[in-house]
């Protein structure tokens, strides 16, 4: 019996799927064969524009829009995709907001809205994924940060902590039918309106010296996804900066 799982014909829905990050890998799902339900709130035309990608790389895609600001909706948008779909195999939950705020400026709107999205929102759309009662993989996007210490966005870093604890939790809770991991990305996409000399600027920040690709951490999501042996690990994508002060921790 192989661990590898083959990933064509399977139907996979991706959060916050039209651009960035969510973009890569969709695209990777399809030219893997399989089929994609895009997510996305508020970039409806580069969501159309990734499914037609996707279309001619012989995928076939459904675009969802929904607001996961609210996280019961994240539970809604699995049922909504399981339901057109005809049943979900994949489950990567991409959607995220990325807000600079110090410590100092921290409030409790600021952490509820971070929590709300970047932890809660993945955790009922997981759950919503399991209740299908069918083998399948959810891959949960963390940041290399959860590994340090993200003193720029503190509410964001909270909350992809929170995530981070949230997929051991649910890799025990929902095996055997269902395997979580994380990937963590590190130096791989600037921020938005900034370049690649953002990039090179930091390159100095991680042992290998250089920024990662949006296809390096689409290729580590596929992996997460074929590895049948593996759930409850976090992969991180980073040229080793999660390593820095941690060498043993």
């Amino acid at each position: 019996m192989s661990d590898r799982i083959v990933l064509a014909g399977q139907t996979a829905l991706v959060t916050g799927a039209g651009r960035r990050l969510g973009r890569a890998v969709t695209l990777a799902l399809a030219r893997a064969g399989a089929n994609v339900a895009i997510h996305y709130r508020n970039s409806a035309a580069e969501a159309e524009e990734t499914a037609a990608e996707a279309n001619l790389l012989g995928a076939r895609t459904w675009l969802i829009e929904t607001d996961l600001s609210t996280p019961a909706a994240a539970a809604e948008l699995v049922e909504r995709a399981a339901a057109e779909t005809g049943g979900l195999d994949i489950l990567v939950n991409n959607a995220s907001i990325f807000d600079e705020c110090a410590f100092a400026d921290i409030t409790a709107e600021a952490v509820v809205e971070n929590v709300n999205l970047n932890a809660l929102a993945p955790m009922h759309a997981a759950r919503a994924f399991a209740a299908q009662q069918r083998p399948g993989a959810v891959v949960n996007m963390l940041d290399a940060m959860v590994a340090d210490y993200d003193r720029k966005h503190v509410p964001y870093h909270l909350a992809k902590r929170m995530l981070l604890t949230l997929t051991s939790i649910m890799a025990i809770e929902f095996a055997p039918l269902v395997r979580v991991n994380a990937v963590a990305p590190g130096l791989v996409l600037p921020p938005e309106g900034r370049d690649t000399a953002y990039l090179e600027s930091l390159r100095h920040t991680n042992p290998l010296n250089r920024h990662g690709s949006e296809d390096g951490v689409a290729d580590a999501v596929l992996y997460l996804l074929r590895a049948g042996f593996v759930t409850g690990q976090t992969l991180y994508v980073d040229g080793g900066r999660h390593l820095r002060g941690s060498m043993y921790g």
